[in-house]
């Protein structure tokens, strides 16, 4: 009698343990064991396989699929034709951005209002061909959703103000943006990827390793004002690529970590051990970086920070107090420590009382790409005068973003440049030096600050 087969043949397993295993598979694996055989092909299709897929790379859920009038399976097929080249970048992007949308919806609607529909693939071959470049994928994908923004304030990246000056960046649109392709000496084959109409900076993308950059990176030009080429370019670098540069800031907007005053999202960054508590009075410290109004080459590092002063809702009224002065200790990075003192902050002396907070921005430039601050206030009670007392500030470090020279420079005479602290000395908020201390940096239309609209307190 023949000895009885023992192959195990595909078509006589049962369906259930095989969809169990495709269901660990990848959509390409997927896709692969769909060419093994007539049976494989069959169980590949299962819809509740593709639940998965289309959760996890389209962010699609149970009402889209709904709604849709398709199975799992064509509702991926559909979108993997339309999106599939950017299928890695694409669920990042597209959560960052509705993260952005639902966060902002409350709280600047006019941001949201401002944001364009999504540009389609003919539109961004057609700026390809254009400026003869290719754009990163990431950039593309991020485009097909949203079109950055109309060109209106407050811009989407953020803004900063203090005393005549005033920025709003606008994410430009990827029309505008080619418009301002750039490939003169120094910035060659560079993209825009925000504008603001006063200082008229942007923030670029380099779409090739050219003149010192790497690929997709993002930065502020900066001029090198001694250099005796005026295509001399140091850069203040803001990313590595577009998905990082764009998620990084929408993680900072979504967790709170920049404020949102007055309908604007401002760009201060704060420490969370950088808060110091003194009895019933906690101080805690925010720092922005303002490129526009700093330079390399002269080394003049601009920063504003933000001080916000609250007093505990749990003390007891008589416990009310006045600030009346502050001291500041300075120390920048190679090793140079000035002290600082004076009346009142910002020009003013606010009264703190039970569950009371007051906020003011001042600002300072340095020779040095970091240093940090730390001190005290001066209080006195306002039932009794006599009874002074010191609250302490943290110490804050200012840090500017990395920079990078240009590969060729060609210097003039070596000049030394020391540590100034223009406006410590009345710790205003308005910095009233004149046109010498911001005024060569050239690329900047001082012009369209004169008249800025910029709240006094923000």
């Amino acid at each position: 009698m023949a000895a009885a087969s023992t192959d195990l043949r595909m078509d006589h397993l049962p369906s259930d343990p095989l969809l169990y295993i495709l269901s660990f598979l990848d959509f390409r694996d997927l896709i692969h064991c769909s060419y093994v055989s007539r049976r494989l092909n069959e169980l590949s299709k299962h819809n509740p396989l593709w639940r998965r897929h289309c959760f996890k790379h389209w962010l699609l859920t149970d009402a889209d699929r709904l709604q849709s009038s398709m199975s799992w399976y064509c509702l991926f097929k559909q979108y993997y034709k339309d999106l599939g080249s950017y299928i890695q970048y694409y669920a990042v992007l597209k959560k960052a951005w509705d993260q952005l949308k639902s966060f902002l919806q409350q709280r600047c609607p006019r941001m949201i209002a401002s944001l364009k529909e999504g540009a389609t693939e003919v539109e961004l071959n057609d700026i390809e061909t254009q400026i003869c470049c290719k754009l990163p994928d990431d950039y593309r994908c991020s485009y097909r959703i949203h079109n950055g923004q109309k060109l209106v304030i407050p811009g989407l990246m953020g803004s900063m103000s203090l005393s005549n000056h005033y920025r709003s960046e606008v994410l430009l649109d990827v029309e505008t943006a080619a418009g301002g392709f750039q490939q003169r000496k120094g910035m060659k084959r560079c993209l825009p990827l925000t504008f603001c109409f006063h200082t008229g900076l942007s923030q670029y993308m380099a779409l090739q390793p050219a003149e010192g950059r790497r690929m997709f990176e993002s930065f502020y030009p900066c001029p090198d004002q001694t250099a005796q080429d005026p295509s001399a370019i140091d850069m203040f670098i803001t990313g590595s690529c577009f998905l990082e540069w764009f998620t990084t800031y929408v993680h900072n907007v979504v967790t709170g970590e920049y404020p949102i005053i007055r309908d604007q999202i401002f760009r201060y960054v704060h420490d969370k051990s950088c808060v110091a508590t003194t009895g019933d009075i906690t101080v805690s410290v925010s720092t922005s970086f303002l490129p526009e109004l700093s330079s390399v080459h002269p080394p003049h590092f601009f920063f504003t920070y933000r001080i916000r002063i609250e007093m505990s809702s749990s003390a007891s009224p008589e416990d009310a107090c006045q600030l009346d002065s502050r001291y500041w200790k300075i120390t920048t990075s190679d090793g140079n420590v000035e002290e600082v003192q004076g009346p009142g902050v910002v020009g003013e002396f606010p009264v703190m009382s039970p569950g009371r907070v007051h906020e003011y921005a001042s600002c300072t430039t340095f020779s040095t790409p970091s240093e940090y601050m730390e001190g005290h206030y001066t209080f006195h009670r306002l039932a009794y005068k006599e009874d002074v007392f010191q609250v302490a500030i943290p110490r804050f470090h200012m840090v500017c973003p990395p920079f990078r020279e240009p590969v060729v420079r060609t210097q003039k005479a070596p000049t030394t440049y020391s540590v100034r602290f223009d406006d410590h000395d009345d710790d205003t908020e308005c910095y009233d030096g004149d046109g010498d201390d911001f005024g060569d940096l050239r690329g900047i239309n001082m012009a369209a600050l004169e008249g800025a609209w910029c709240p006094r307190h923000i």
